[in-house]
């Protein structure tokens, strides 16, 4: 019996032991904002790190050593500390709306100067300042106003329209211009709220095809809808920060078509309106102007500007690229880049 009472005894003394400890190490324990810790308390490797530098510069103004020159900085530390600190607070616009208070509260008496009790007199309120229209942000888009004389434009037929505005960048060697009608341009911007990304291939018969990164931005301010063209390698290093090669912006002023002037017969000078699309080529960007010219086909390809175009082959194949477009949108796996480059050169 005494060799099995030992083992208990000792289990006992041991557990009582382990006991105390826990008891005395809950007892002195200190509880830290370990917030305050991490934000306030200077490691000890950035001291370190610039050990050198401190002593250089003690050594330089005079003093003996970091912590002389801690000190003659001292005020100077306190006041960073004191202004970096500081949170400044935002006062509410007087525009902000308030709670109203109930009606039962509203209709509370109070004492009058003389001392007999009467209704409340509201106090006239003073009605805020009204805030000036917020300004546009500035995106670099021109208007079709600053381009063109609208007034006058509005009552051109789209092909006497089509004209003047192929006349007009016919000098220009590295921009584009085209003249959409309504109906295709609808088309294409339906799906491209839906899809406003995509890659396409440009083929190069000695190095085979390049792929570029699109994508589609709505301005209502110039009542425009632009295109930007990035070389796909240039976006994949610089994300949203890749310049494009190449910008390619549509006018939506004269989608309804031409007005009537004063006077006209009924039917007179109207038709069907067009979407004016121009677009610029950067110089030393690695990209033709025909490359360009072969992205914005393919583009409206893709979007479906093309679709009736090519009797049942056509529409099987315009269903291809509309499965290519709402694959690569949606990051199905079925997306392929040889796909992609079959139907282009089923294009070319």
């Amino acid at each position: 019996m005494a060799t099995v009472r030992v083992p208990v005894l000792r289990h006992l003394i041991n557990c009582q032991t382990r006991a105390l400890r826990a008891s005395n190490q809950r007892r002195w324990a200190q509880v830290h904002d370990v917030r305050f810790l991490t934000t306030t308390q200077q490691p000890r490797h950035i001291l370190e790190k610039y050990r050198d530098k401190l002593d250089r510069k003690a050594r330089e103004e005079g003093h003996t050593d970091i912590d002389s020159l801690k000190a003659a900085y001292a005020d100077k530390i306190q006041s960073l500390r004191k202004e970096t600190d500081t949170i400044p607070i935002t006062p509410i616009p007087e525009t902000q709306s308030q709670p109203q208070p109930p009606h039962d509260a509203q209709q509370q008496t109070s004492p009058s100067p003389t001392g007999t009790t009467g209704t409340a007199t509201p106090k006239p309120t003073t009605p805020p300042t009204p805030r000036p229209p917020k300004t546009p942000p500035n995106t670099g888009i021109k208007p079709l106003s600053s381009i063109l004389d609208l007034p006058k434009a509005s009552l051109l037929p789209a092909t006497e329209l089509t004209a003047i505005w192929r006349l007009r960048h016919a000098s220009q060697p590295n921009s584009l211009c085209a003249a959409i009608p309504t109906p295709t341009f609808t088309a294409m911007n339906t799906l491209a709220r839906t899809y406003p990304q995509f890659v396409l291939p440009v083929p190069h018969p000695s190095q085979g095809a390049e792929l570029h990164f699109l994508q589609w931005t709505w301005d209502a301010a110039t009542r425009s809808v632009t295109v930007l063209f990035t070389q796909l390698a240039e976006y994949k290093a610089r994300g949203e920060f890749a310049a494009p090669h190449t910008t390619v912006t549509h006018y939506l002023d004269l989608m309804l078509g031409p007005k009537r002037g004063e006077g006209a017969a009924a039917g007179e000078g109207e038709g069907e309106g067009v979407v004016l699309m121009q677009g610029t080529v950067m110089e030393d960007r690695g990209v033709k102007v025909d490359d360009a010219r072969w992205l914005v086909m393919c583009l409206q390809r893709f979007y479906g500007g093309w679709d009736g175009a090519g009797g049942e082959a056509g529409k099987v194949r315009a269903e291809e690229r509309r499965r290519l477009l709402e694959w690569f949108g949606k990051g199905d796996a079925r997306f392929s880049v040889e796909a992609l480059l079959e139907e282009a050169e089923r294009m070319g």
